[in-house]
């Protein structure tokens, strides 16, 4: 597929996203690709990663492990290329509709908002069972103005890892390259974290997801930048790209730290701080500090309306590119 046709389909699938998101009763009847990752994942975990083996053999066969899923998604995504492109200008519209499945925009947006309209709705209860759905801190440990950062720290997290990111390794490697970058991304969820048991099993997988997501998580900083400055004005817009230089490097992450700080300049709020995730508390600096600190309902309504402005300067950022290549 040449340049101009990725861009196209890459154009096509983020307008298909932001319309139709994730379709519910597609994937209550079949199950959904990242389903079928996590099971691949689950089983390598269980034939690679058993307790009778030393540390150092647990990272040799994480390297193994990761190696190979990304091998076998790679292949997979040269099998759907070639198998697209027998139907012409129909596989285009068949391509954009897979690319679309791995595009977070409108159900991410749907999850954020809900736990603003739970908390509105519901009180702090709902709020913390909304929350629970999209974060994996304890939510019983969080007053509502914790809900609410935990709420537009994964709003701007994963705009980066689950919006930015998948469109540039389609738009730069086509789909073998996005369905890697999805086969790795969901490897760091389900065995990146620092756990005894997957401290060392999932070293690798943790390693090349932060390499992978260096690029977007930068450039996520320019497009929040720029869809505060289209809701917000432009002191909001300058305000995210100096929070993110000052503060991006706090969070334990070399990444995430990136987008949300970002998102906390532009929507004057601090983020971060010490959490709680499975009764384990992790200290961490508050990110915008000067920042208000209570965060509310209302930080997270505004929160997605940077972010869906955020998608639309990505998506006409492709649209230029895909111009520039005709």
């Amino acid at each position: 597929m040449t340049i101009d046709e990725n861009l196209l389909v890459l154009l096509l699938a983020l307008l298909l996203d932001r319309i139709a998101g994730d379709p519910q009763w597609l994937w209550s009847r079949v199950p959904h690709p990242v389903v079928m990752f996590g099971a691949a994942i689950s089983y390598a975990d269980q034939q690679l990663n058993p307790s009778s083996l030393t540390g150092s053999q647990r990272r040799m066969n994480g390297v193994a492990a990761i190696l190979a899923l990304l091998l076998l998604s790679i292949a997979a995504g040269f099998v759907f290329d070639r198998f697209f492109a027998l139907f012409g200008l129909a596989g285009l519209v068949l391509e954009a509709g897979l690319v679309a499945i791995f595009l977070a925009q409108k159900s991410l947006a749907d999850h954020v908002a809900a736990v603003a309209t739970a908390l509105r709705g519901e009180g702090l209860a709902g709020g913390r069972n909304a929350v629970s759905r999209i974060v994996g801190r304890d939510p019983e440990t969080l007053d509502e103005p914790a809900v609410c950062r935990a709420a537009i720290e994964s709003l701007a997290e994963n705009f980066s890892d689950g919006v930015v990111a998948p469109a540039l390794c389609y738009a730069i490697f086509g789909l073998p390259g996005l369905l890697a970058y999805k086969m790795l991304n969901t490897a760091d969820s389900m065995i990146g974290h620092r756990s005894e048991k997957y401290i060392d099993f999932g070293w690798a997988a943790a390693r090349l997801d932060d390499i992978v997501n260096w690029p977007a998580a930068r450039l996520s900083i320019l497009l929040i930048a720029a869809g505060a400055c289209i809701r917000r004005g432009m002191s909001p817009c300058r305000e995210a790209i100096r929070v993110a230089m000052r503060d991006g490097g706090l969070h334990r992450s070399p990444n995430s730290g990136r987008p949300e700080a970002a998102m906390a300049g532009a929507l004057n709020v601090q983020l971060a701080g010490p959490r709680i995730y499975g009764g384990v508390v992790v200290t961490e600096p508050m990110i915008n500090n000067p920042g208000r600190d209570v965060a509310t309902a209302a930080d997270i309504e505004d929160g997605v309306s940077v972010f869906y402005a955020s998608c639309m300067v990505l998506t006409g950022l492709i649209f230029g590119l895909f111009l520039c290549f005709l």
